[in-house]
């Protein structure tokens, strides 16, 4: 299994990840309030601004304060 590091020692399967967005637009916006509404927001930024935001296969969605040029270069951890 691969991991990525999302920041602040967190890291999330690297197959379960559908997507990594910018948190700039109107969408992922309500997206991300809906996530909140049902309890599937994970906020993984430890106070800070959300740089980034991971759409998981189970519908969880993730805040993180790392931007999402990140993701693409990050290191890699097999378990």
């Amino acid at each position: 299994m691969e991991w990525i590091n999302i920041g602040f020692g967190s890291m999330v399967s690297r197959e379960r990840v559908v997507a990594v967005v910018s948190p700039d637009s109107a969408p992922i916006r309500r997206m991300t309030q809906e996530s909140r509404e049902r309890g599937m927001l994970i906020d993984a930024t430890y106070g800070r601004k959300t740089a980034s935001i991971l759409i998981m296969d189970s519908d969880h969605v993730i805040l993180s304060a790392l931007p999402p040029e990140s993701f693409g270069q990050g290191e890699r951890k097999e378990a």
